[in-house]
């Protein structure tokens, strides 16, 4: 009688599985907590592979920056606004009067080693993380992606746009620089100018009269926990959305409204990705380390006497101080009550205008062209040249503003009068707008191969081969942007029909059904 003895250690193995004590670990957890389909699902997410996606993977990975290089800047910053003298490491300001928050931002920079690399790093992060939210934002308006099924994504991304900005300028107020206390002066004007509430908002925000005393920990509260706290949730909600409605796509080969074409997140996205965040990581180092950004030592503390010239607020601000700058000096004044109206309707009404119509363009946008369907394919920007037109009226205004934020710097440059800087100004803002719209509408329609009276001409739309060979084909024309004498009984999709969509689309990429 023989007697077989099992190998114990392959056995051993065989219970761990293919991965070893990982895939222990992986069974134990999965044993308890079920997670093991979510994850297989997870993994087996598509991402199109179409450049402009990324644009929203700048704005997550320089948040990452953000949030790291804050946790050190933490550690060293101190919010308190008590006088001290300073004696630290920058010389010319040894023996000045200064608050405790200059000083620590003077030692933090001078006197912590990788201090400054890491101060510039987290400024240049947070103006690279507005600046492509600002795109991302951008791409989604122009190509359709706002509509529905995301009209709530949408409205989350523009109230992460609002607290980044928000957020932005409390942590640029905390060094109690010349700069950052003038920018303070007027977010204090600013909340003393809304009707009937100003006053007692201003006395709430600052603890009493400008400066007051509490300004600076307060800031310093809503901007290391309250915000991002904030705008941790509105990113979570943001990428749970993403994940269950999964992500738009435009129109091509193999991409219908029911199917998602693209790459798998493991291990094509995921390797994609993480290069991605250290590229994002390392730009923003290289830009920290050789691209100086606020040199607070230069301007010296705040001292609301002296004023400082050539300096304006990081680029995101621009358009409300150009606005600011520009507006005629009107007020009302009645019933023993004075409502200054060249700082209320700049910085208080304009603002929630300009915002108040991004938050319900997706609403209007379905009222007025009746579409309620499902949209997961992406328009063509100059498929839609009523919604492209006005987008780039917007984004004219908005560039003038941005000009009229350095009204003194073209004054001196060009040698010309303030006055004139300013009346000029003030009509580019009226104008741009009414320039920006008909130019863009027309040249979507010539993009289109539309002429004025409703004829398609020679389709303009250009593709290039995989040979390098240049071919013309015609682009789908929607019908709400034809004239009314062309439009069908019956409304379909598309007035020339789409292409068939194969079987099959690029080689490599997969298909899954949403």
């Amino acid at each position: 009688m023989s007697i077989t003895v099992p190998n114990t250690k392959r056995a051993k193995q065989a219970a761990k599985g293919p991965y070893g004590h990982l895939g222990t670990v992986l069974n134990e957890l999965d044993d308890r907590l079920g997670v093991a389909e979510g994850g297989r699902s997870f993994m087996d997410k598509i991402f199109p592979d179409h450049w402009s996606f990324m644009l929203g993977e700048i704005a997550l990975y320089s948040f990452v920056v953000i949030m790291v290089t804050g946790v050190f800047l933490t550690l060293y910053y101190i919010p308190s606004q008590a006088l001290v003298t300073y004696h630290g490491s920058y010389l010319p300001l040894d023996g000045m009067r200064v608050t405790e928050a200059f000083a620590s931002t003077v030692n933090l920079s001078f006197a912590v080693r990788a201090g400054l690399l890491m101060r510039q790093m987290h400024h240049w992060s947070c103006d690279i993380f507005i600046g492509s939210m600002v795109v991302h934002m951008a791409r989604v308006f122009f190509t359709g992606a706002f509509r529905k099924p995301r009209e709530l994504n949408w409205s989350i991304g523009l109230t992460l746009l609002t607290l980044a900005i928000v957020n932005g300028f409390l942590g640029y107020s905390l060094p109690d620089d010349l700069v950052s206390g003038t920018g303070i002066r007027i977010a204090y004007s600013i909340v003393l100018s809304i009707p009937l509430v100003g006053t007692y908002l201003g006395f709430f925000a600052f603890g009493g009269n400008f400066p007051g005393t509490s300004v600076i920990p307060r800031f310093f509260i809503m901007h290391v926990l309250i915000v991002p706290g904030i705008m941790l949730g509105l990113v979570g909600a943001h990428m749970f959305l993403l994940y269950r409605q999964k992500h738009t796509q435009f129109p091509g080969e193999g991409r219908t409204e029911k199917n998602v074409v693209g790459s798998p997140m493991f291990p094509v996205f995921m390797a994609k990705t993480t290069g991605f965040l250290l590229l994002v990581t390392g730009v923003t180092a290289l830009l920290g380390a050789f691209a100086q950004i606020n040199p607070i030592w230069q301007f010296g503390p705040y001292e609301a006497s002296r004023i400082s010239y050539a300096v304006q607020p990081d680029w995101y601000m621009a358009f409300l101080d150009g606005m600011l700058r520009i507006f005629p000096a009107w007020s009302f004044h009645s019933f023993g009550y004075t409502i200054p109206f060249e700082v209320t309707i700049p910085a208080v009404i304009f603002p929630g205008l300009l915002f108040g119509v991004a938050y319900a363009w997706p609403t209007l946008e379905r009222l007025f062209t009746k579409d309620n369907e499902m949209h997961n394919l992406l328009d063509r920007p100059s498929n839609r040249p009523k919604r492209t037109a006005a987008g780039a009226a917007v984004l004219a205004m908005l560039s003038t503003l941005f000009l009229a934020s350095s009204t003194d710097v073209i004054a001196n440059f060009f040698h010309i009068s303030l006055t004139t800087v300013l009346w000029s100004m003030r009509v580019l803002v009226l104008v741009s707008p009414f320039v920006a719209y008909p130019i863009t509408y027309k040249i979507c329609k010539e993009m289109q191969g539309i002429k004025g009276g409703g004829k398609r001409k020679t389709p303009n739309v250009v593709t290039r081969t995989e040979e390098g060979e240049y071919l013309a084909s015609s682009a789908p024309v929607y019908v709400d942007d034809l004239p009314s004498e062309l439009e069908p009984t019956e409304v379909p999709r598309y007035i020339t029909s789409p292409p068939k969509e194969p079987d099959v689309a690029e080689p490599g990429a997969r298909i899954v059904e949403r």
